[in-house]
């Protein structure tokens, strides 16, 4: 069964689908991409490491719990009391496994775009810097940057967050593309909830031509290969923020579909 919806599943954007939706994005991204650019090029994925906020609500991977062998040193004082020994514990942060796409040049090795999918981690504190670091290093190599969210809440994240987006009025997702050769001309596709998801552009190294990634077809392989019409119940309203219009048009959407959807709580 196909999303009920032409674009995005706003159901997808649940904090606990979209790590296994954000994976899939990656391998179908890169299984869309890889029959374009051979032999000249290949995609590959790749994998960060971002160690999650503490006060965040992550658990730590491990916990070492011991007893203390011999007393630590302290200056004891006839006649007075000495404090009980404490157990002592270590912990590692949990580690986030973050995995990307990148297309590199099989002769040199070289990278020659990356392309991102962001995810909740990307798009709040800690995460969200580490992010920005990351984006602003890739800038200052020769290598094109496509960001794709598809995310319709945190802060913005992706290189065109600062600019006034008017047309159209009511987009809910962003993707970017920032060319090696002109950083300071930046391309984006604002789409709204109700639109198809676009075909991309996905830049090479000049002057080979762009590549097109067909997002909606991606898309459409994750939902069906991910089985999401036996995970959601669209007689509920999706966990994310929707503005009021959105509401509206998602419940005339199910409707006409005989999905019911309930009215916000």
């Amino acid at each position: 069964m196909p999303s009920p919806f032409p674009g995005m599943d706003p159901y997808l954007e649940n904090r606990f689908l979209w790590p296994d939706v954000h994976s899939s994005l990656i391998a179908y991204i890169r299984e869309s991409l890889q029959p374009q650019i051979r032999p000249r090029y290949i995609a590959r994925i790749g994998e960060r490491i971002q160690l999650a906020e503490s006060r965040h609500s992550y658990v730590p991977d491990v916990l070492l719990l011991h007893q203390l062998r011999e007393p630590s040193p302290m200056l004891a004082i006839t006649g007075e009391m000495v404090a009980d020994e404490p157990q002592t514990m270590t912990y590692f942060d949990e580690e986030r496994h973050v995995p990307y796409i990148e297309i590199i040049q099989r002769d040199t090795g070289e990278v020659v775009t990356v392309i991102e999918v962001l995810s909740p981690a990307n798009k709040v504190g800690d995460g969200r810097d580490q992010y920005l670091q990351k984006q602003a290093e890739l800038l200052d190599t020769k290598a094109n940057l496509v960001e794709i969210d598809l995310l319709g809440y945190g802060q913005p994240t992706v290189l065109a967050r600062n600019a006034s987006i008017t047309e159209p009025a009511n987009w809910r997702y962003l993707i970017t593309i920032s060319r090696a050769d002109r950083r300071k001309h930046l391309e984006f596709y604002a789409v709204p909830l109700r639109q198809r998801l676009p075909r991309c552009r996905i830049p090479l190294r000049p002057p080979d031509p762009d590549v097109v990634l067909d997002l909606p077809a991606v898309f459409t392989r994750c939902y069906d290969v991910g089985g999401y019409d036996l995970l959601i119940d669209y007689s509920q309203p999706p966990d994310v923020p929707l503005s009021e219009e959105e509401l509206v048009w998602l419940q005339e959407t199910l409707t006409n579909q005989s999905l019911r959807v309930s009215e916000n709580p």
